[in-house]
């Protein structure tokens, strides 16, 4: 799945700096021109970080911080102009993760873009090794709950259908293992199967564009020529 990047920038010709050199670090980049906006956005969609200047119309970036805080647990960077050491401790204070002052280089606003989301998937992956919840399957980064049928991709949760649900998690049950088209429609269809085993590949298909980041080029979900399918852990 792509990495989600939210602007909330009222300044157009500098959110389109921002965006044009995320863009080419293959991010995929939402801006927000004004605060109301961009809060609404961020808590409304599913994005993996959030570059936020503080003077914005409608509401400014602390008021917006704070709030998000409350709602949504991602990277927030702080964009400002001001470069004194209190504008840094405030907004490091309500819930920022990071700060960077205008003028700034793109090539380091990438880099800091980067480093905190980095550093979150490594912080949120050894949060949930030290929390094995019951029912619980994470490999790589897609983790399924077989108590409350729910699917997440880079912790974030994503819809699948019931026997989208029931292949992926039998899949994963499984680690390395290869089965056959036949040997899935029979798990997982069983008594409901109408005899067209070309199901297999088309809910395949399906799982690949919710949980591979390039489902033409799958990670975990793999196609073993002659053989079947496999989950690669």
């Amino acid at each position: 799945m792509c990495t989600k990047v939210l602007i909330i920038e009222d300044d157009e010709d500098i959110s389109m700096i921002e965006k044009d050199f995320l863009e080419m670090e293959g991010y995929q980049v939402y801006i927000a021109n004004n605060g109301r906006e961009g809060y609404q956005e961020a808590i409304s969609q599913a994005y993996q970080l959030i570059l936020l200047d503080v003077m914005l119309p409608g509401m400014d970036g602390y008021e917006i911080c704070r709030e998000i805080r409350q709602k949504v647990d991602i990277p927030i960077i702080m964009v400002t102009a001001k470069s004194e050491e209190l504008e840094k401790l405030r907004g490091l204070g309500i819930g920022a993760d990071d700060y960077i002052s205008k003028p700034f280089s793109p090539t380091e606003l990438v880099a800091r873009v980067k480093a905190n989301i980095a550093q979150y998937k490594r912080i949120k992956g050894a949060m949930q090794s030290e929390q094995k919840v019951e029912g619980e399957i994470a490999l790589g980064n897609i983790r399924i709950n077989s108590q409350t049928h729910r699917v997440f991709v880079d912790n974030i949760e994503v819809e699948c259908k019931h026997r989208e649900y029931e292949l992926l998690l039998f899949l994963m049950e499984h680690p390395e293992i290869v089965f056959s088209k036949e040997q899935l429609y029979e798990k997982i269809w069983g008594m409901d199967a109408l005899g067209n085993i070309r199901t297999v590949a088309v809910h395949i298909n399906r799982l690949r564009e919710r949980v591979e980041e390039d489902p033409t080029n799958p990670k975990y979900i793999q196609t073993v020529w002659g053989a079947g399918y496999r989950f690669q852990a």
